[in-house]
Formats: C-alpha cells, structure tokens, sequence
C-alpha cells in the first residue's frame, strides 16, 4: 500500500472507523477531510440487498438533485428541424442530428447526455457499441427519449441524473460538489436515497439498504447508519 501524505493521515485521523454517521454529520465531515486544490466530487456509494443479475431486481431510476450536481451538464440534443429551437431556447448545448451522428460514428462523444426523440432513435441503433459503454444511449426510461425535448433539456441541465445498480449490487452516484454548504450535500443525498427507497424491487427479501457511503474524489470514505433511510 502506498504510504500515506501528511493531508491524507490528517484525514483519516479525523474519520471514527467504529461509528455510523448521520447524513447531517457525514456532510459536513466530508468537507472538512477533502483537501484537494479543486472543487471535487461528492459521491455516494449505496450498496443494496438485490441480485442484479434477475430482471425483477434490477434497480435503475432518475432523480432530480434539489440543489444541482454543481457540474456543467454538456448536452445533445439530436432532433428534427421542427425541434431544434426548442432544444437550443432550452439551454442544449449542441442541437442537429446528422451532423452530429456522422461526428459520434467518427468517435466524438465530447458530451454527458444525449436527448433525442422516439423518430430517431432507429438512427441511434447503429452507434450502441460507441455509446452504450459511455452510457450516453438515450433511453425512454430515464426520459431521455422524448417528444417535449424543452422539458427534458431543461432538467438535465438543472440537477436530472440517472443511476443504475451495477453487477455487485451497488449503486454509485455523483451528488454535488465539495463547495456545496454541508446542508445542500445533505439535500442532494436524502433525494436520491429516499427515491432508492420508492424504487426497491418487490422481488428484494431481507434487508434493502446494507450499506452506504460518502466520500469526495480525493477524501477517505464515511460510513453512514443505513437506517437514515428507514
């Protein structure tokens, strides 16, 4: 193991390994243990009592951040003639269709989110090898494959991210940034949780929630008490 800066035992000397945190305190804590020179990530890391691997726990939704996600949102919105004003009056970031499927089959992907409409998407086909990975395949499912594009620009660009629990039964989420008051982290991270809790599977025996964790890009994690979600 690498040995430790002076920063990060400082850090580390500041976290109780034998305690569960209140969300309240872990916000604040993580601010007080990142010292990175820039404005990092606020993460949080919720492992769930599913089985990703049936279909009937299977755990994927969209929340929308109270307090944004602090992160300058580059979205593309690939749409017809008749809708591009509507995208680009929306905040949309780069606003076309073929032109810019001709530069994503090239490699460009220089964008967080993709918005399109159902019209299209039988021209998105062809491209899921380079977007599927990157996770920028628009999806009806987290609206981002939609008719009223004004609508779905507008909440991506004001905190609308979507999540999905992973192989291991983990759900990793980014929930702002480290210049966040400890209140607006907070916020941030009781909407996601509490729509964690909206969307667990009928199919989830036991406990559901059986770990969760904050942390910043360059911080230790902190260990919440699950039940803050109970």
């Amino acid at each position: 193991m690498a040995k430790l800066t002076k920063k990060q035992k400082e850090a580390y000397a500041k976290i109780d390994k034998n305690k569960l945190y209140s969300l309240s305190e872990a916000s604040t804590l993580i601010k007080d243990i990142t010292n990175a020179k820039f404005d990092a990530s606020v993460d949080i890391a919720v492992r769930l009592g599913v089985d990703p691997r049936k279909a009937n726990q299977m755990v994927r939704g969209v929340v929308t951040l109270p307090h944004g996600t602090g992160k300058d949102v580059k979205v593309l919105a690939l749409v017809t003639p008749d809708k591009e004003a509507e995208a680009k009056e929306a905040g949309a970031d780069y606003v076309g269709l073929d032109e810019y499927l001709d530069k994503i089959k090239s490699g460009w992907t220089d964008v967080d989110v993709i918005i399109t409409m159902p019209s299209v998407m039988g021209k998105l086909g062809p491209l899921g090898r380079v977007l599927g990975p990157r996770g920028l395949m628009p999806n009806p499912k987290t609206g981002t494959v939609t008719m009223d594009i004004a609508k779905a620009v507008s909440e991506v660009k004001a905190g609308k991210i979507d999540f999905k629990v992973d192989k291991t039964g983990i759900v990793h989420a980014a929930i702002g940034k480290v210049s966040f008051s400890a209140d607006k982290i907070e916020g941030n991270a009781q909407e996601l949780l509490e729509t964690l809790m909206k969307l667990k599977p009928t199919a989830s025996k036991g406990v559901y929630v059986k770990s969760i964790y904050l942390s910043s890009t360059m911080s230790p994690s902190v260990q919440l008490d699950p039940k803050v979600v109970a």
